[in-house]
């Protein structure tokens, strides 16, 4: 150690850093363990004055600096790199809830605070912060603002984005950018939070936050139903939101093979219906005074065979075990091995054209993968992933996966959708992000990031 991890040790006080190699383990990989690095040093600051005193010493001295939150990303984007001369700087000791004004609907909050624990002080507050993804239990909200994550409730409430009305950040030179405002309506300049949502702490730290509550949904109805088509998922939807005042809280749709998965490697799942039918949408509905509204809706599109089959949860229990089976899917891809990832959004309008055209796409250029899809059907952001067979290896193998990828992201891109809706950009898509935002677009990125971080510190390597 150096003088220079001497001076950051000193200003995090003696619990505040971390050097031991068994202990550094769990922060030097993402969850997946796809990426790997090294630190000189972990540290986990108290206070944004910390955090101030920490960017500070290391632009004096010209140290990167990578910000961890919960550390639950899959792109890489909160891992440094192999060199070990990088500082890891943890949120997680910056975890208090400062203020909530249920009048207001507003919670200011730290940015190393669990988002299970936002949404629990949301709820003592009779108010409801909407953000829910399947690490909440462990995920941070400075990860999630970095990130712009969705999760399932977007169809209603949208990503970070658009539930953060303010936040506090540290800049590259270790300025504060003190923004927690918890307004609704400022027309004063630039709306500078959103350079720092889906930065993915390249351009500032953020340390605190200020985020919008709503009341919680009354009555909410959680169902699961059974489809003969993916691209009935679509028109299901569409007719849903008439049907219900538009007040669908999530709208998941699951391939039959991603259940089974879940089912044979998650213990405590289970399929209240037959398992049988190659595509199911899971989701809630808030029916306010009409708790009948979405029965009657379902028997409908049964009548008119949208649907093959439907169950609704009869009590909370049941809802809880209905998402529990969607919340483990990442638990199962993990324990599954390696697949093809694509993380894609495209137009709801076009999300049957995708479906149609993506299945044709791996029957032409592999027959024998197997498609394991998932994802946000209400907001357009699918997680099309493809599992290559066994006997595929080596360099064969990693070319027909290139071809793969490269072809579904092509027809993303033709159908005016995105190669990342919500896992971020990190070191994984890097080069997908100079490809599909090229010109003016990309190159602004990079005036930002050069402006913000002139000395290239800030999770060096990660986006740009």
């Amino acid at each position: 150690m150096t003088a220079f991890d001497d001076r950051l040790k000193t200003i995090v006080g003696p619990n505040g850093w971390k050097a031991d190699v068994a202990e550094l383990e769990p922060h030097l990989s993402e969850w997946r363990g796809v990426y790997v690095g090294k630190t000189r040093l972990f540290v986990a600051p108290r206070s944004t004055e910390q955090v101030v005193q920490v960017v500070k010493a290391c632009a004096e001295e010209g140290v990167a600096i990578v910000a961890q939150g919960g550390n639950t990303g899959m792109c890489g984007g909160a891992v440094p790199d192999e060199s070990g001369e990088q500082v890891l700087l943890s949120l997680g000791r910056m975890n208090r809830i400062r203020h909530v004004d249920s009048l207001n609907y507003s919670i200011e909050v730290e940015a190393g605070c669990i988002l299970a624990n936002i949404q629990d002080a949301a709820r003592d507050a009779e108010r409801c912060f909407p953000l829910s993804l399947g690490a909440e239990g462990s995920c941070q909200i400075g990860g999630n603002l970095a990130t712009n994550a969705g999760g399932v409730n977007v169809v209603r409430y949208g990503t970070a984005r658009e539930l953060a009305l303010g936040l506090e950040v540290v800049l590259a030179d270790g300025t504060v950018l003190s923004g927690l405002r918890s307004l609704r309506k400022d027309t004063a300049g630039y709306d500078l939070k959103q350079l720092f949502i889906g930065s993915e702490g390249t351009l500032g730290i953020i340390t605190a936050a200020t985020l919008r509550l709503f009341p919680p949904p009354r009555d909410t109805v959680t169902a699961l139903v059974a489809l003969r088509e993916s691209c009935d998922a679509v028109q299901l939807l569409g007719d849903l939101r008439g049907a219900v005042d538009d007040r669908i809280e999530a709208f998941e749709l699951i391939s039959r093979r991603i259940l089974e998965s879940v089912i044979n490697t998650v213990s405590g799942t289970s399929m209240p219906m037959d398992l049988s039918h190659p595509w199911y949408v899971l989701m809630d509905v808030a029916t306010g005074a009409n708790p009948d509204i979405v029965e009657a809706a379902l028997m409908r599109a049964i009548e008119v065979g949208l649907l093959a089959d439907a169950v609704i949860a009869k009590s909370s229990g049941e809802a809880e075990k209905l998402w529990h089976l969607r919340h483990s899917i990442a638990e199962s891809e993990r324990q599954l091995g390696k697949a093809l990832k694509h993380d894609i959004s495209v137009p709801i309008s076009r999300l049957q054209e995708f479906l149609r055209r993506g299945d044709e796409l791996i029957a032409d250029l592999q027959p024998d993968a197997t498609l394991l899809a998932f994802g946000h059907v209400g907001d357009g952001n699918l997680h099309y992933n493809v599992r290559l067979p066994a006997s595929l290896t080596g360099e064969k193998r990693e070319l027909a996966g290139q071809r793969i990828t490269m072809a579904i992201l092509g027809l993303v891109d033709q159908l005016g959708g995105s190669f990342s809706a919500e896992h971020g950009v990190g070191q994984a898509k890097r080069e997908l992000l100079k490809r599909y935002r090229h010109g003016a677009e990309y190159d602004l990125m990079r005036r930002l990031k050069e402006t913000l971080d002139p000395q290239n510190i800030l999770n060096p390597g990660k986006v740009i």
